[in-house]
């Protein structure tokens, strides 16, 4: 009987022993560098097959005069990325403008005498503004939609997701000018996310603070934040009488069922103030949906001119 309460009684200690021990302990979370390195490997490798799909995109920018809707379009575009950017067809436009106390509906963009669209540009960070003129709202609204969601009428845009290029200010053109912190962890439309802050190295710089949100295993970004780091200088702001109070966006990330990730949506809402005496309430949204996904690379070509 010795034997065996000697048996017994050693399985037990050793039993006791394994559970008073301590759990192994979690891998340490990998640094906020090494997480947006990686992140940036991802984007660019996104980047590129972007180049099989084509997408819808929809759209709604307004601007209001306190509680006053001035204008409002609602436009659905086909994007078709190229090489260098992306292509936008406008298939449909729903347009409202308030002149007079009553509203009047248009479903075409304005054009010029050679028929091309008035918001005509290859410089997609200019905004076009004609304070005084009749259909203010109007130009502001296109404009501000072709800044914002890269949509201008020239051949090749700079993005192939739909947004403008600057939106997004962590690619691997622009992240070596921020400095980043690791947050914690944060549970973000189902997914395990690391939450990243981010600013510009330099503090004086005029660009954009906030946070990101990166898959834990695809190493993505969920959904992006952004504020203006720092105000409009004084000086800008008094000489020229312009704001922009509030400006910044939030862009959503979901992955495709072949692992792609895209942008789906994107949403900001700010207020603009130019001359003193212009102000508006300026919103805008939009939702990237209908992915197809072709077996070709889009090619977008023109007619040469005779």
């Amino acid at each position: 009987m010795r034997p065996l309460l000697t048996t017994v009684t050693t399985l037990l200690l050793a039993s006791t022993a394994l559970a008073q021990q301590p759990p192994a302990p979690y891998p340490p979370d990998p640094s906020a560098a090494t997480i947006m390195a990686r992140v940036v490997a991802n984007q660019d490798h996104s980047d590129s097959e972007r180049l099989h799909y084509v997408y819808l995109q929809h759209a709604r920018v307004a601007s209001r005069k306190g509680r006053t809707l001035r204008c409002e379009e609602i436009t659905d575009s086909r994007v078709t990325p190229t090489e260098h950017g992306s292509h936008q067809q406008l298939l449909h436009l729903d347009g409202r403008l308030l002149q007079k106390h009553q509203y009047l509906t248009y479903h075409q963009l304005p054009t010029n005498k050679d028929g091309s669209p008035t918001n005509e540009t290859s410089d997609h960070d200019s905004i076009h503004i004609e304070v005084g003129d009749g259909d203010t709202d109007r130009n502001l609204v296109e404009s501000m939609r072709s800044s914002l969601t890269d949509s201008g009428t020239t051949p090749d845009s700079d993005s192939k997701d739909g947004l403008a290029s600057d939106l997004f200010p962590l690619t691997s053109k622009t992240q070596a000018n921020y400095q980043f912190q690791l947050a914690g962890h944060q549970r973000i439309n189902g997914r395990d996310t690391f939450h990243i802050t981010f600013g510009p190295k330099d503090k004086n710089d005029i660009t954009w603070k906030g946070d990101a949100y990166i898959d834990t295993t695809a190493y993505q970004p969920v959904v992006v934040r952004t504020t203006m780091a720092r105000k409009l200088p004084f000086a800008v702001r008094t000489l020229l009488g312009t704001s922009l109070p509030g400006l910044g966006f939030t862009v959503i990330y979901a992955p495709q069922p072949d692992g792609v990730w895209f942008p789906v949506s994107f949403g900001t809402e700010f207020k603009l103030k130019v001359l003193f005496f212009f102000s508006r309430e300026i919103t805008i949204s939009a939702e990237n949906r209908d992915f197809v996904k072709t077996h070709v690379t889009s090619r977008i070509l023109t007619t040469p001119t005779p």
